[in-house]
């Protein structure tokens, strides 16, 4: 039987920026619930959330590692999630397992990057949210300014339950039971504050409280968690990690004041596919059928593949039989785990809250249900939006022979990785691996060489170029071979349309009277295809065009699919010849955090790289959210420019924004150096 029920379980979440000492403060609340006995460092490599050999080499969170901890006899689920923006997709992968997102600040760097993102990305995902200020035992810091800043970034819902007291030596409570002098602000005044914001939720209890001056905390527990559930309250929690301030009281919040799996809000579930899928509701019951979500895989040299997931519904024992979303053929799960950073805990069930893992399932993928009845074979969940991999690589084997290890290599790390990418371009012949900035890419290459084994060689990657038209135009061919015997015989007719930008390609039948058989037309569309793949002026895919084939003429005997389709293609390259075709080059939307003092270099620099500032935000005392677009090929070793300029202060982030026409002068050096490759593998 279960220890724990779903009213007894927590799950939260540790997200924001690189930095803001996440990994130490699980480190602090793991010794102070007594599940370790003495909190690990980060710089001696000793926490049990960092396991990983490079996290200790990079002395940063690259994965999201779950552990867990009991309090106050409830079970507490928390995952350390990484806050370095290339490692960010691997928090974003967590968000589904948790009902509350801790966003942790670090009270000298204020609200940086990925603090603003993960509040963003919580809130879309329908999480209760809490803001943790960690650090304020440090010095120079203005506290009460960071809490304004704080109301003014994510609204006035967010309010003090507890205040730093003693100059970072402790904290007092705000809310249970309101007493003592804080560092700054009034500690009656934030209990009223908060109590003001929770009894808007409740008009009974509203009405009460506005009768008597005061309501009893015990009475606001059902509106305190429909004001988190509706993001009416974000609780902000003070901290030191490092001296123990006000660890054992956010232990206490956490199990007091945030939502267990029957009070949170429900996981974002659908049933069926494209419009016809229907919302669909988990049941936090331990007797319902199983419902659980994988939001981690790892493949781990010693246990093989792990999938780390949510029981959402259910529960899941020991010898439980369990399908993988579609799937006809189940798995037996012989081992149920809890999971300790790096240790694999047995347990005997795993009931709805739970966050556990199964071992040497070769099927199991991210994102996948689990579920143990085939009533819930079309289940799954809202997609999450993740970063799209814009920092790409091209790979080649440093010795022959080696290719099926790096594809095998390559295979599993893109299982483990949202937001890691492999693709082969047939256009360039390119292995072609994408990540979400160079660090991301740096840590994949360490991975390769020191767990699998195999060594690689790099080269940049082509510009991911499109072409397209920009006027209507027809085309025409015949094709006509004789050799002797039967021969070959397809004339055809077509008409070209740009399309809007994103659009990608139609193919239009307009055939009438049989001119050419119905058989015949998949392979014009084929011959048309083959343009697509390389277009005419660079070597480049063919975006948003439409093809309309009006007329042709075909022969009884010779009329083949060879001769449509080369048909086709000759007609698709004659119009496109006579429609104004054009480059399209990708524009990325840019986020550069760097300190205030340099804005100006910045500014030049992206200006120098045909780039366009949209705006610009404070994010902390000193250091400035920079906003833009700039054509991707222009960011070519932006990382070292960058560093160069900020001395090690600035990072950024991109993500596709949309296609722009090239200009024509760099379309020209295009189209002549695509010339001068062709004419040399001509001759």
């Amino acid at each position: 039987m279960a220890k724990f029920s779903p009213e007894t379980i927590r799950t939260i979440a540790l997200v924001g920026h690189g930095g803001a000492g996440k990994t130490t403060l699980a480190e602090a609340l793991l010794a102070r619930a007594g599940a370790i006995p003495a909190p690990g460092s980060v710089e001696k490599g000793t926490t049990v959330c960092d396991f990983d050999p490079l996290e200790k080499q990079y002395q940063h969170s690259l994965n999201a590692a779950a552990v867990n901890l009991e309090h106050l006899d409830t079970r507490i689920h928390l995952l350390d999630t990484p806050g370095l923006p290339d490692f960010i997709g691997r928090a974003i992968g967590a968000l589904p397992a948790v009902e509350t997102a801790c966003v942790v600040v670090n009270a000298q760097n204020g609200i940086e990057m990925i603090t603003s993102r993960m509040m963003q990305w919580a809130r879309k995902r329908d999480l209760c949210r809490m803001i943790v200020v960690n650090k304020i035992d440090a010095e120079n810091l203005d506290l009460p300014g960071l809490l304004a800043k704080l109301q003014a970034a994510f609204g006035k819902e967010c309010l003090p339950i507890n205040l730093p007291a003693e100059g970072g030596g402790k904290v007092v409570d705000c809310f249970f039971n309101p007493a003592g002098t804080a560092d700054f602000s009034s500690v009656e005044n934030a209990h009223s504050a908060l109590v003001d914001q929770v009894v808007e939720v409740d008009e009974e209890l509203m009405a009460a409280y506005l009768e008597k001056g005061e309501v009893a905390p015990e009475a606001l527990h059902a509106p305190f968690e429909k004001a988190l559930r509706e993001g009416h309250l974000i609780p902000v929690c003070f901290v030191s990690a490092r001296n123990g301030a006000g660890v054992a009281e956010l232990l206490d919040v956490f199990v007091k004041l945030m939502p267990n799996p029957t009070e949170g809000n429900p996981p974002l579930m659908m049933k069926g596919e494209g419009e016809k899928a229907q919302p669909v509701r988990a049941i936090p019951d331990p007797k319902q059928h199983v419902l659980a979500h994988v939001f981690k895989v790892m493949i781990d040299p010693f246990v093989g593949k792990v999938g780390v997931f949510r029981v959402h519904q259910g529960t899941i024992t020991r010898d439980s039989q369990l399908y993988i979303g579609e799937g006809k053929k189940s798995f037996k799960v012989s081992h149920p785990y809890l999971l300790k950073g790096k240790d694999f805990v047995e347990t005997d069930a795993l009931v709805p809250g739970d966050i556990g893992a199964v071992a040497k399932v070769d099927d199991i993928h991210f994102d996948a249900v689990l579920h143990d009845s085939h009533d819930e074979d079309h289940i799954h969940f809202v997609p999450l939006e993740f970063p799209t991999p814009m920092h790409s690589l091209a790979i080649e084997p440093k010795r022959r022979g080696d290719e099926q290890k790096i594809s095998d290599a390559l295979h599993k790390l893109s299982a483990e990785d949202p937001t890691f990418r492999v693709e082969h371009s047939a256009t360039t012949n390119q292995t072609i691996v994408s990540g979400l900035g160079d660090l991301h890419m740096r840590y994949i290459l360490d991975r390769m060489a020191n767990q699998y084994h195999v060594e690689i060689a790099t080269k940049p990657v082509r510009i991911p170029y499109r072409e397209t038209i920009t006027a209507r135009a027809e085309g025409h061919h015949r094709h006509k071979k004789q050799t002797g015997g039967a021969g070959q015989f397809g004339e055809v007719y077509l008409k070209v349309e740009p399309l809007r930008r994103g659009a990608g390609f139609e193919f239009v039948d307009q055939v009438k009277g049989g001119t050419i058989p119905s058989q015949f037309i998949p392979a014009v569309e084929k011959g048309v295809r083959q343009v697509l793949e390389m277009g005419p002026l660079a070597g480049y895919p063919v975006h948003d065009v439409r093809v309309i084939v009006y007329d042709g003429k075909y022969h009884d005997v010779d009329s083949k699919e060879i001769a449509f389709i080369t048909a086709g293609k000759r007609a698709f390259m004659d119009a496109i010849s006579k429609a104004r075709a054009i480059m399209l080059e990708p524009v990325v939307n840019i986020e550069i955090t760097a300190p205030e003092a340099n804005m100006g270099d910045i500014a030049g620099d992206i200006s120098s790289r045909r780039g366009q500032l949209s705006g610009t935000d404070s994010t902390a005392p000193g250091t400035l959210l920079i906003k833009g677009k700039v054509p991707l090929s222009e960011l070519n070793n932006y990382q070292a420019r960058l560093k160069s300029v900020t001395a090690g202060q600035g990072s950024y982030t991109m993500e596709f924004s949309h296609y722009d026409p090239v200009p024509p002068g760099i379309q020209k050096e295009l189209v002549a150096a695509h010339a001068k490759t062709a004419n040399v593998e001509e001759d």
